[in-house]
């Protein structure tokens, strides 16, 4: 059955949407005040909230996004156990896409970007303080749902909890490792080691999201534990084409700057590869490129073309593949034929073939 990846997400994504307006509404009146605060013990002054959380949020959510990590969670549920079951976690997938656009917002104030999808980056139009404060909010507001949607045994909510904690300390960790290597606190960065940091940067979201559809849906351990495998796969996938993407798109299809992250001085798997094949004045020059943060397109252009002539951009879109492939036959076998599996295995595919 030939899945079309981006039809399906656009058949989704209003429901999506949908759950996260419950846990983070576009509006903050009295009542929904009460529903995510409680009852005031003295006064909630919402226009405060309104302008410096509600609006924020929705300004970047509103921008786009393709919404694949909840639908990969609920495609998940579903492939373990109907559509019936998936139907009736809608409101958990709030869960994977607010904390990622919290992420984004985070990374935006980390490296003092300039855009995202195509508009300035938050803290840009609203503050650095409003900034970071909103992203935070991002990382607890849609929890709420675990809290107030009884609808599974409590011993699932607990693995449901125990889930998100450890997949967001491991964000933290990447985040840490991909923040130093572009600091130049990294002389040299090994492939595995650059595996490691998107499995827990980018993989750790997805892999998020597939153990709580997989978990939710009450899968045993060992299919859990396929499906974070499988999701973590696509999500290094997802990264390495995003940094390929950041370096060969054309500006006003990719949203964001290209070659941004030369600038950024971001050791991607395109760039350790270079390094390791470039000869010797080369590579002290791609390095030096690299580690001046400059935002002169006559550098950020040499240093993509240092990196394209080893053939980098072919190696990545091999090992993207390679480990999407291994991952689906580990996971393969734990699911009944479906719809829903079919479906997951092409939203594997887009993850490595997208092209914005």
């Amino acid at each position: 059955m030939k899945i079309d990846i981006q039809k399906k997400l656009a058949q989704i994504r209003p429901k999506i949407d949908a759950a996260i307006e419950t846990y983070v509404p576009r509006t903050l009146d009295s009542r929904r005040a009460e529903f995510l605060l409680g009852s005031a013990r003295y006064e909630y002054d919402l226009k405060a909230g309104q302008t410096a959380i509600h609006d924020p949020i929705w300004d970047l959510l509103d921008r786009g996004g393709k919404r694949w990590r909840p639908a990969l969670m609920l495609w998940a549920a579903d492939a373990v156990a109907g559509p019936k079951t998936a139907e009736k976690l809608f409101d958990f997938a709030a869960i994977v896409e607010v904390v990622h656009n919290g992420t984004l917002v985070a990374d935006d104030l980390e490296d003092d970007s300039l855009t995202r999808r195509g508009k300035p980056c938050l803290h840009r139009i609203y503050g650095v303080d409003v900034a970071v404060n909103a992203g935070n909010s991002m990382y607890f507001l849609p929890l709420l749902s675990l809290a107030k949607k009884k609808i599974v045994p409590d011993s699932v909510l607990v693995k449901a909890y125990e889930v998100y904690i450890q997949e967001m300390v491991n964000l933290s960790y990447g985040q840490a490792f991909d923040i130093a290597w572009h600091h130049g606190h990294a002389d040299s960065v090994t492939e595995d080691q650059y595996l490691q940091m998107c499995a827990y940067k980018t993989g750790t979201l997805a892999r998020m999201a597939a153990k709580l559809g997989a978990i939710l849906a009450q899968a045993d351990a060992k299919t859990v534990d396929a499906f974070g495998e499988f999701a973590e796969s696509i999500g290094i996938a997802f990264q390495i084409q995003d940094d390929t993407l950041n370096l060969v798109s054309k500006p006003d299809e990719y949203g964001k700057d290209v070659g941004e992250d030369i600038t950024e001085g971001k050791r991607s798997l395109l760039v350790i590869h270079a390094l390791s094949k470039l000869n010797s004045p080369e590579k002290k020059e791609l390095l030096s490129i690299l580690n001046s943060h400059t935002r002169e397109q006559k550098q950020i252009n040499r240093a993509i073309a240092l990196v394209q002539r080893t053939g980098a951009f072919e190696y990545a879109q091999a090992k993207a593949r390679h480990l999407v492939d291994l991952a689906w036959k580990k996971l393969e076998p734990h699911l009944k034929a479906s719809e829903a599996k079919d479906t997951l295995e092409a939203l594997a595919w887009y993850a490595v073939e997208r092209k914005v």
